[in-house]
């Protein structure tokens, strides 16, 4: 099996995509984050201290999309076209899900910034809720579907 981010020397290497089409490519990811009661009722009622917890939860899973390549080391910066995002109620687990729709017209995918748009988000949501609830728990991060590229649709 070929390594393919390591070189010769088995040093580490970014994969060097300069070869590839550049094609439209789209992936969806999304993540849950369960809390209290207490907690749940303060952000739907937006009485938290710090502020609008989902509207910021939002703001920071697009600039955790954008700012992929500088976190994971192997990442290739691209240049997004569009990132979307949504936050759906669960009221009878007392959770969220954030759902990230990240595409960019490029020669690599964009799981990785769709994936790191789901953790900086719920990790937004944990630091603006923790003086209420210090028990939640982020879970059920994946990958939904992806588009575009060699590898083809994949959808989970």
């Amino acid at each position: 099996m070929e390594l393919t981010h390591l070189d010769e020397r088995q040093n580490p290497k970014m994969v060097d995509v300069s070869q590839k089409d550049s094609t439209q490519r789209v992936a969806r990811a999304r993540g849950k984050i369960s809390m209290s009661a207490e907690a749940f009722c303060a952000i739907k009622e937006q009485r938290v201290k710090k502020g609008a917890v989902l509207q910021t939860a939002i703001i920071a899973a697009i600039m955790g999309a954008k700012r992929t390549s500088e976190l994971i080391p192997m990442c290739h910066p691209l240049f997004l076209t569009n990132v979307q995002c949504e936050i759906h109620e669960i009221e009878d687990e007392n959770a969220f899900v954030l759902e990230v729709c990240a595409k960019v017209c490029g020669q690599t995918g964009v799981e990785m910034e769709a994936l790191m748009g789901v953790n900086i988000g719920l990790l937004t949501i944990y630091d603006m809720v923790k003086a209420i609830d210090k028990t939640m728990v982020l879970g059920e991060i994946y990958l939904i579907e992806k588009s575009g590229g060699k590898s083809g649709h994949f959808v989970r």
